[in-house]
């Protein structure tokens, strides 16, 4: 019998997680808010399975029985027979907490939960899960079904076997996992974030076009997508709670985010999901 994953949220890394684990063998619980947004969720999983499908990636057999095993909902008690919960809303930590106390009063007291959050505090978003020694944080990246990095990042009452089991599950869905102190950003956003805020201040103080930026940095220091290109991938949006919480985490200058990543979330400028971020898609 397979292993029964939950996924509350059914946005970009819901889905990627959901088809990740799905592709896995696992059995799939995705919730949303309503169930148009967890029909879209869905639609996106099958949509993706297909074009796996169409480049010879997944044989048409494997699509279906993997579609066999997804639920979509509204509900969370739907999630209730899941050994596994990983939150996968927006990054606002109210937001956040809510959706993780509804989470741990459905499932056993043993399910292993998790929040896909890429900079918040695991250890304040604890205080709202039930037994909150079986929460970490499980942190994938964007596109999930490609990136192979997934941080696990202990809160201030994870046991240590809660992180052993976090570790697992990465291993079990091909994914290779580091484990990471809480702190602001964890690893890879604190290093990676700073870099695009800066190419956004690039942009805003007219130092060089757009292209040249992403060129600039692919050809003279080998990155295989220019800052700003990444920035639309990651969503301009996220990028910029991710700097919010930086500067008003550490209290440093240097992260102060970049006002033009203010203005573009305004205007709903979001990068690839809205088809206008810094390009045009």
């Amino acid at each position: 019998m397979s292993t029964m994953m939950g996924i509350a949220g059914a946005g970009t890394m819901g889905r990627g997680m959901a088809e990740t684990a799905l592709l896995a063998g696992f059995s799939v619980v995705m919730i949303d808010i309503n169930a148009e947004l967890a029909g879209k969720g869905y639609e996106a999983v099958a949509g993706s399975l297909a074009r796996g499908v169409e480049r010879g990636r997944i044989t048409p057999e494997h699509m279906t029985s993997a579609l066999g095993r997804l639920t979509v909902g509204a509900i969370y008690d739907l999630l209730s027979g899941c050994e596994v919960v990983i939150e996968a809303v927006a990054e606002n930590i109210e937001v956040k907490k809510q959706v993780l106390s509804s989470v741990s009063a459905v499932v056993s007291k043993d399910a292993l939960l998790g929040s896909n959050t890429s900079s918040l505090s695991i250890s304040e978003m604890s205080l709202a899960v039930r037994n909150p020694e079986r929460f970490c944080g499980i942190h994938f990246f964007n596109p999930v079904p490609v990136m192979k990095l997934v941080e696990i990042i202990p809160g201030e009452r994870t046991r240590a076997d809660t992180v052993d089991r976090a570790v697992d599950l990465c291993r079990k869905l091909g994914k290779t996992p580091v484990t990471v102190r809480e702190s602001p950003g964890f690893i890879v956003n604190r290093l990676l974030c700073p870099l695009m805020n800066e190419a956004a201040y690039l942009v805003m103080e007219g130092v060089a076009s757009r292209q040249d930026i992403d060129t600039a940095m692919k050809l003279g220091a080998n990155h295989p997508i220019g800052p700003l290109a990444l920035a639309d991938l990651v969503g301009i949006d996220v990028l910029y709670a991710i700097m919010d919480v930086l500067y008003r985490e550490f209290g440093d200058p240097k992260y102060r985010p970049c006002p033009i990543l203010k203005d573009m979330v305004e205007v709903g400028h979001l990068g690839r999901k809205t088809g206008q971020g810094f390009f045009t898609y």
